[in-house]
């Protein structure tokens, strides 16, 4: 049963490296490595700490000092696998896994064995299954038969054994053929959900944000959906969609999506931008920070590097949700609120308690009451080129003909409206 398997005991190091230009702060940075491993339930992290360097090793990544007292740590405490939280080269892994006699997991390689664990969707299982391939083709220290799995994850934690570098080789290139063959087919069908997903008559409201900013708190406060949220970094993978009626407002489909990190994967970017499709499509973008959090604002900018390398521009519309308030003491807050109220785009939430949700839902719905507006629309007979148009662009609502011609019924935007003006 579930419950009965046994867990794999870990150790999780921060490498913090003097050279490193874009150093973090290390210890809210080993803190969110901690939540990481937290996440995976086949995991028991059995201590943590931050390894201060004044340069990384080409072939150790520590010094040998540093690796013979680490590793005797490792042995008293019975560590199956070091998660490092930073970038392990495949030397660095090969001769510190020799070095320990354990298992290493880089950051990369811990996130893809995440979303590998949470990916429910067809196309969010095939995105991260071909990521982690091509992640590991470089590597080439593991087995692959968890290929053909039957648990969840990608079995790097738990991996069998080692085999012969070619068969590895073989069994990743075929394996990389046939999920793109099998995306392919995944991504036609998207294709026909996204254009049915065009022809419903209301905004879409996108929300995004730094993992565990609270979106899914926030997401099923609004809707009351029951979409799962936990204090845990990435809890929702699959994005969901929800209608919801604003309050003296247009209704909108919500949409809850993927939380951002910080330093993602490469070979995850692709994933990233198939469950963001409904962002990109969005016609306004809500950004949920978690405001309590001590590097909000360095959480905030990653997000922000990450749309725009999406292909979000900055002229979409975009509000700020500063989440958690509840979580801040009396000054704190009367700072946060003092500072909101300098930003009209800036608004103080509690997903938890509720505070703050009315002017922010107000004026979501004041932004989108001019994004689509009903109009009815007389056309003659004649008109059949603008009769075409207005069906190609999935606007029309009603129509019934007349003695003259045809009373359409039309939900359009100001653009569409001065577009077919120019017809």
């Amino acid at each position: 049963m579930e419950h009965d398997r046994r867990r794999t005991r870990a150790w999780v190091l921060h490498p913090d490296i003097k050279s490193d230009d874009q150093r973090r702060d290390p210890v809210p940075a080993l803190e969110e490595a901690v939540a990481l491993a937290a996440a995976l339930p086949d995991l028991d992290v059995i201590g943590s700490e931050i390894v201060r360097l004044p340069r990384a090793q080409p072939g150790l990544l520590f010094g040998s000092g540093k690796i013979e007292e680490l590793g005797a740590r490792f042995a008293e405490n019975e560590i199956e696998l070091v998660l490092i939280d930073g970038p392990v080269t495949p030397v660095q892994q090969r001769n510190l896994e020799k070095a320990w006699k354990v298992k290493i997991l880089d950051r990369t390689g811990l996130i893809l064995e995440i979303f590998s664990d949470r990916a429910r969707t067809r196309e969010g299982v095939l995105q991260v299954e071909m990521a982690a391939l091509s992640y590991q083709r470089t590597r080439l220290v593991r087995a692959w038969t968890h290929l053909e799995r039957q648990r969840g994850g990608l079995g790097f934690v738990g991996g069998p054994g080692e085999t012969q570098i070619e068969a590895d080789r073989r069994a990743i290139d075929d394996q990389l053929v046939r999920l793109r063959r099998q995306l392919q087919k995944v991504v036609k069908t998207r294709t026909l959900h996204r254009a049915a997903r065009a022809k419903v008559p209301y905004p879409i409201v996108a929300l995004v944000g730094y993992t565990n900013a609270g979106k899914s708190t926030l997401f099923n406060r609004l809707t009351g959906a029951e979409v799962m949220a936990k204090d845990m970094l990435f809890a929702t993978l699959d994005p969901t969609m929800r209608r919801i009626e604003l309050p003296d407002g247009p209704e909108v489909i919500l949409s809850d999506t993927v939380g951002f990190i910080s330093n993602l994967p490469t070979e995850l970017v692709a994933a990233f931008r198939a469950t963001l499709e409904e962002v990109l499509a969005a016609d306004l973008i809500v950004h949920v920070r978690d405001i309590s959090h001590p590097e909000t604002e360095e959480q905030a900018e990653d997000v922000r590097t990450i749309m725009a390398s999406l292909g979000v521009d900055d002229t979409r519309p975009q509000l700020e949700v500063w989440n958690k308030i509840d979580l801040l003491s009396d000054e704190d807050r009367q700072a946060v609120q003092a500072r909101a109220e300098r930003d009209p785009a800036v608004f103080p939430i509690s997903a938890v308690t509720g505070e703050g949700i009315d002017p922010l839902l107000s004026e979501i719905a004041t932004i989108l009451q001019g994004v689509r507006r009903e109009e009815v629309l007389k056309l003659g007979f004649a008109d059949g080129n603008k009769r075409a148009w207005l069906f190609r662009q999935d606007v029309v609502r009603g129509e019934k003909q007349t003695e003259h011609g045809f009373e359409i019924t039309v939900l359009w935007t100001d653009k569409q409206a001065n577009q077919f003006a120019g017809l």
